[in-house]
Order: structure tokens, then C-alpha cells, then sequence
């Protein structure tokens, strides 16, 4: 029996990543409509209704090509959206209509609880923040390189001078310029003489460095667990792309079983770990993306990841979220 019940894809208009998930759904037959929030007023309209005897939401998200009842969607895929940031209006106008879109648009699709969601931005969110992240890796017996959050230049100066090795990572990366240049933050080596009391201004993350000999990054969709060890001189392979050499491993089903539960602990249906190795062979926990890029890992190794993102929407189950 057909299933025409749509998939929603969420994404900004050059999302190299969601094309492949699209084209696996499409050989499979699947109705897609993909939308970006900020196409709202000109290629994209919603109109929903609550409080009707039907169902907690229905109504439509429409496009110029397609539309979707909401009360029928089979499942939804978050990937890279954008908002209106309205940027014609003055100031105060801007924002009152960026926040009724979040509100308005965002309000109504995230209402949408029965089916699955790759993933929920309100638990996306929930999962990005790094010291919830370290706590939880803990309590679920992962190794935790020792980590400092603060902005007490003297307590990280301390911190520094007992563990000698020690980087810094942002708490969560943020696009900005400076000059009108396009800058990121990597993951740098810190030394005592670096600090001064700007540190008091925020709270920074410092955390002893691991004696690593390769990085992993493991992808999960649904139950499906892809690890691929990825070997450089970089502390930062980010920095490199083209330092990078890659080998799918497989890891201990313990571990595997570890990192599935941490995603069940947020209700995520997916999500992209990074571990660091060390010269014992044993990982370290760094971090989970809620929703990381893969899509450069399937064109170096072949891992069927996209066709398992696929298979995961078109069967819209929401008991993989534990």
C-alpha cells in the first residue's frame, strides 16, 4: 500500500547535503516539499487552524509547487534552515516580523507531534549545550577529558598550571565579521601568559588536551551507527580538510550503545559525535552535534548515510527516539 502521506525537508535554498537525503527519497517514491522559513511572503505560505474537532493542527505549507497538510505529514527534516532577518524595514519593524515568523511559521511546525522529527530544533537546542553535554557523557561512563567552564581568569589560570596541555573551544560556534571579514574559532592550545581579564567577560571552556593519534566522528540515524577514524597532525581537522585520510571502523557495541542513549536522552533521532583516540586506542569524549555535516564523510568513504537518513523519514517511526 502507497504511503502519500509528505515529508517535509527544511532547509536553505544550497543544501548540498539535503539533495542527496531528497534524491534517495525520491528514487523511493516518497512526496517531498522542501521549504526554507525565509522564503515566507514570497515562496512559501502557512496557514494552520487549532481548536478544531479534526485534529490538535491542521491546515497547509505551501509552496509555488507544492502543498502539505500538516495533520497528514509523515515526518519532518530539520536540516540548515534560514530566517527573514527583513532586512528593508527599520529596526523595531524587523524584528516584530522576524519574531511572528519564528513564532507564527516555527510555532506551528514544531507543534507537529504526530511523526518524526530529524530532529525537533527545541530539542536540538536542548542538546547543544556543552556542559550538559560533558555531565551526561559522565553519567553514562564515557572517558571526559577534565574540563574547565568559567570567567575567573585566576581559576583558569589554575587549571592551566595543573594540567599543563590544555585548549580552547568556543561553548558554541557563531558567525560573525570583523572588518567585514568572514572569521570562526578553532580549537587552539591555551598557555597562562594568554589570559588576561577580558576572560571575565564570558564564560570560556578550557579542557586538558588529549594525547590523541586520531580523531572519530561517528554518525547515528535512528539505530544505525557509521564511524569513520579520521587520521591527521591537525588539533583541529576541521582547519583541513585536505590533511585528512579516512577509514570506516567499527565500534565497540558497548560504546554504540552508550551514544545511542545519549541521543535518547534528548529524543534525537540523529546526531554526529566527535571522540578523540589516544595512544591506548581508548576514545574520549569531545562532543555531539545535534546536527553536524556528513555528507563530505559518504563521498570520502561510501557509507550509505543518506539512504539510511531516507529510510528513516520514509518510515516516519517515532519509537527510534526511545
Amino acid at each position: 500500500m502507497t504511503d502519500d502521506r509528505p515529508i517535509l525537508v527544511v532547509t536553505e535554498a544550497h543544501d548540498v547535503t539535503a539533495d542527496m537525503v531528497i534524491a534517495h527519497l525520491n528514487m523511493r517514491g516518497a512526496p517531498v516539499i522542501r521549504f526554507n522559513p525565509s522564503d515566507i511572503g514570497t515562496y512559501l505560505t502557512i496557514s494552520a487552524r487549532f481548536g478544531t474537532h479534526v485534529a490538535p493542527v491542521t491546515g497547509q505549507v505551501r509552496t509555488p509547487s507544492r502543498a502539505a497538510d500538516l495533520q497528514h505529514v509523515r515526518a519532518v527534516y530539520w536540516r540548515r534552515p534560514t530566517w527573514p532577518m527583513f532586512e528593508h524595514l527599520q529596526d523595531a519593524d524587523s524584528e516584530f516580523a522576524a519574531a511572528q515568523v519564528r513564532h507564527g511559521l516555527g510555532g506551528t511546525l514544531y507543534a507537529l507531534r504526530d511523526c518524526l522529527w530529524v530532529n525537533h530544533p527545541l530539542r536540538n537546542a536542548a542538546a547543544d549545550y556543552k556542559p550538559a553535554q560533558l555531565a551526561l557523557a559522565h553519567r553514562l561512563g564515557l572517558t571526559v577529558p577534565p574540563t574547565l567552564v568559567t570567567n575567573d581568569p585566576d581559576e583558569a589560570r589554575r587549571f592551566i598550571g595543573e594540567h599543563k596541555q590544555v585548549i580552547y573551544k568556543t561553548l558554541r560556534w557563531t558567525p560573525y565579521q570583523r572588518g567585514g571579514v568572514g572569521l570562526t574559532s578553532w580549537t587552539e592550545p591555551v598557555h597562562v601568559e594568554d589570559l588576561d581579564d577580558t576572560v571575565s567577560v564570558t564564560p570560556h571552556l578550557f579542557q586538558a588536551c588529549v594525547d590523541k593519534v586520531a580523531d572519530l566522528r561517528v554518525l547515528v540515524v535512528g539505530r544505525r551507527v557509521f564511524a569513520v577514524r579520521i587520521d591527521s597532525d591537525l588539533l583541529d581537522w576541521r582547519k583541513d580538510y585536505s590533511a585528512l585520510s579516512y577509514r570506516v571502523v567499527a565500534l565497540p557495541s558497548r560504546l554504540e550503545r552508550t551514544l545511542i542513549a545519549f541521543l535518547d536522552h534528548f529524543c534525537l533521532a540523529s546526531g554526529s559525535f566527535d571522540l578523540a583516540v589516544d595512544r591506548a586506542g581508548e576514545p574520549h569524549w569531545l562532543e555531539l552535534n545535534p546536527n553536524g555535516q556528513w555528507g563530505w564523510l559518504e563521498e570520502n568513504t561510501g557509507l550509505e548515510m543518506a539512504a539510511s537518513f531516507a529510510d528513516l523519514l520514509v518510515r516516519g517511526e517515532t519509537d527510534v527516539l526511545g
